[in-house]
């Protein structure tokens, strides 16, 4: 066991870390990439309409994937926690449990998704042909229900037992398989928006089918074992993980607002134009989001066996890394705007402006964003998932849902949507700041 616990014990220092937490960030990055890349296919092979259809189906999909997602980020630190206490059976009985508790969420999800399928489609009034492209690819996504809730849950799990790149090598097959896929569904069969959600489907499945291969094996530091059921363990993983499930409900919610938002005062295009942006700021911020995985499990350990010299170091690097990867990160963004614009519609696009203007102002976020994201993932990997759920909460559903409200009636339209993002995570950093200074002395790292 010490030697698969090798990189746990390690001296924290910034290589350390970044060697530790490196495969995740780029395993996110890519997986981000790549949902670029799908969008790139539908937008140049079927038209802004579908892409439109893709961004209008989210809510749905992060309803489906939010209890998942809770049992998954909320779960993976209870493991851990149980890891660095060194007690390994335990946490390994636990770790089968919740696997087959997200299994068994995906099957009632995906049944519940296509009895509310057309009843959530036909409330937002949509065109003919976008409610069209909405019911064929929401139809064919949810089959791959289970094992995408799976491919999340062991892309955590992966991490955790110290397989960081064998998930990060799945992840890059997942992606290049999409892209391929994209290609010979969409443009050589002519499938449609549906060959882009079977494409991503198979994708989500690689990583599915190598996670549940590598936790069949006994050598493995977290493996199957016969499961006992502790009622205790789902109730820490869902309250653990209640700020992942506030993100997946709220984030498909607020994604709803802007689409509303935008279909009031632009209309069809609007929806394209944000469907971009989201793009291009979910790709800068996947880097920020594979940092705060990459490291959980490290936090999470070093809580369990109270080493709280080990805590220190590694959040007070890891704010110091967040801050500085925030202000490059939204320089380049800002300065590559019209480039970024560029690769999902033409410049004579009236979708064009839109987007490059909203990506310029939206692109304010990404000041934010980071530390707010490492703040809720680290009270996460310390079990305090009431402090984490509250920032999550209030900086993706209060912050956001006030800002797209107020801001278009003080600012006169279309720019306070494109400002409601920037408003709301400064909101969200200067919350994030109160609760990192009131809990220092609690958990040791400060």
């Amino acid at each position: 066991m010490e030697n698969k616990l090798n990189s746990y014990h390690l001296p924290v220092t910034g290589g350390n870390i970044l060697r530790f937490a490196f495969p995740t960030i780029v395993m996110t990055v890519f997986n981000t990439f790549y949902t670029m890349v799908d969008g790139l296919f539908v937008a140049n092979l079927i038209g802004t309409d579908a892409l439109s259809a893709i961004n209008l189906t989210a809510p749905a999909i992060g309803l489906i994937t939010a209890v998942s997602g809770m049992l998954a980020t909320g779960g993976s630190a209870v493991v851990m926690k149980k890891m660095g206490e060194h007690k390994e059976q335990e946490a390994r009985q636990d770790f089968t449990l919740l696997i087959l508790t997200n299994a068994a969420v995906g099957a009632v999800m995906m049944l519940l998704g296509y009895t509310f399928m057309e009843d959530l489609l036909g409330a937002m009034g949509l065109s003919q042909e976008v409610f069209a492209h909405c019911r064929m690819y929401l139809s064919d996504y949810l089959l791959f229900t289970i094992p995408i809730l799976l491919m999340y849950n062991f892309s955590l799990y992966l991490i955790a037992a110290d397989r960081s790149k064998l998930s990060l090598i799945c992840t890059v097959a997942g992606g290049v398989s999409n892209i391929v896929l994209d290609y010979a569904l969409i443009a050589l069969l002519d499938m449609g928006i549906r060959g882009a959600a079977i494409a991503t489907g198979l994708g989500y499945s690689i990583t599915a089918v190598v996670g549940f291969l590598v936790f069949c094996k006994p050598d493995s530091l977290l493996h199957f074992q016969k499961p006992v059921f502790r009622g205790n363990v789902l109730f820490h993983a869902s309250t653990n993980g209640l700020s992942e499930l506030a993100t997946s409900l709220v984030s498909g919610v607020t994604t709803l607002l802007f689409n509303l938002a935008m279909l009031r005062y632009i209309g069809e295009d609007g929806v394209a134009a944000i469907t971009i942006i989201m793009y291009v700021l979910m790709f800068v911020s996947a880097l920020f989001i594979g940092y705060s995985y990459g490291v959980a499990p490290m936090i999470s350990y070093y809580h369990g066996e109270q080493n709280h010299e080990k805590l220190k170091k590694l959040i007070g690097f890891s704010i110091r890394f967040v801050l500085g990867a925030s202000v490059l990160c939204t320089a380049v963004s800002i300065l590559a705007t019209e480039p970024l614009v560029g690769v999902f519609t033409r410049p004579d696009s009236p979708v064009y402006e839109l987007a490059v203007t909203g990506n310029r102002l939206c692109s304010l976020s990404l000041l934010f964003v980071g530390i707010n994201m490492f703040a809720s993932g680290m009270f996460t990997s310390l079990s305090n998932g009431v402090v984490s759920a509250l920032l999550a909460f209030s900086r993706s559903f209060v912050f956001t849902a006030v800002s797209i409200q107020v801001l278009p009636v003080l600012l006169g339209g279309v720019n306070g949507v494109w400002l409601a993002t920037p408003v709301a995570e400064l909101l969200g950093t200067v919350m994030a700041a109160v609760a990192l200074l009131k809990h220092r002395k609690q958990y040791g790292y400060g």
